[in-house]
């Protein structure tokens, strides 16, 4: 009985100096937004990823009234995490912000390439239509790249950290990883044969009308444009036919990167008011 009272008080004794017996209820919500992004299934369009960067916005919320919790101040200044979480922050910040350069660069491309396709008719319009492919090329380029070089935030050391740091350190992995997946979904996937190209698109383009604004079709927007623009350069018999779809796809790919700039956005300045929180905690 001793032994039993002696352990539950060691057990006591190290809860207490990470999160509450009863975590409050902020804890809760985060864990709850934390649960609810990793059921996400994988991101195949813009609009999957528009509702899990609205997620990541509720939850940087609540991290942010976390953070001005004091349990929270004396569990990372007790547990020497603030610094490896203001790191965490910093590459965050540094990834979204080459997010936000590369929906920009693309929006921009792609609203060039749907004027001069307004335009132009004939062989004119294959000029601008490699004129695009090229800057698609050395976009994917960069970008894998960067993907390459980022090292996933590591947990192997969660011994060493308190049960709040875990739980940020959780949030960051997870932030992280759905930027990465929008640097991919703007990357695209390498492009299948000449034949399946054409069999993609066509799945998506019904002759004699245009499909509505609010209409998903569930695909990824960027390798329809992809695929539509290689099919021009080896199907120019029926140009006049393809550059009207293209259109219809270009427009689309435009609403959508818009959508998910202004999703970024919002949560690049949560992120900013995470940092400066951090900061706070830091000097205090």
């Amino acid at each position: 009985m001793d032994s039993f009272a002696e352990n539950s008080k060691k057990s006591f004794h190290i809860r207490s100096n990470s999160l509450p017996s009863k975590p409050h209820p902020v804890v809760d919500e985060v864990d709850e937004h934390l649960c609810r992004l990793k059921a996400f299934e994988a991101t195949s369009s813009s609009s999957s990823l528009c509702q899990k960067l609205d997620g990541l916005q509720d939850l940087h919320d609540c991290i942010d009234k976390l953070l001005l919790l004091p349990l929270t101040h004396q569990a990372l200044v007790d547990n020497k995490s603030v610094d490896d979480l203001l790191e965490g922050s910093l590459k965050i910040l540094d990834v979204c912000a080459m997010a936000k350069d590369v929906l920009s660069q693309m929006k921009e491309s792609a609203h060039e390439l749907e004027s001069a396709l307004r335009r132009r008719r004939g062989d004119d319009i294959l000029v601008d239509v490699q004129k695009y492919m090229n800057s698609r090329k050395m976009m994917k380029k960069a970008i894998h790249k960067a993907l390459k070089g980022m090292e996933r935030t590591s947990s192997q050391n969660g011994d060493e950290n308190s049960e709040m740091a875990s739980l940020l350190k959780e949030a960051e992995m997870v932030t992280c990883s759905t930027i990465e997946s929008l640097l991919s979904f703007i990357a695209g996937p390498k492009l299948p044969s000449k034949m399946s190209r054409w069999s993609l698109v066509s799945k998506f383009i019904q002759p004699k009308k245009v499909a509505s604004k609010d209409e998903d079709t569930n695909g990824n927007e960027v390798e329809m444009v992809d695929a539509a623009l290689y099919s021009i350069t080896s199907h120019k018999s029926d140009c006049i036919v393809q550059v009207e779809d293209v259109q219809i796809l270009l427009r689309k790919l435009e609403s959508s990167i818009q959508d998910l700039e202004e999703d970024l956005e919002s949560l690049y300045r949560r992120l900013i008011k995470n940092r400066v929180a951090f900061l706070n905690i830091l000097n205090h």
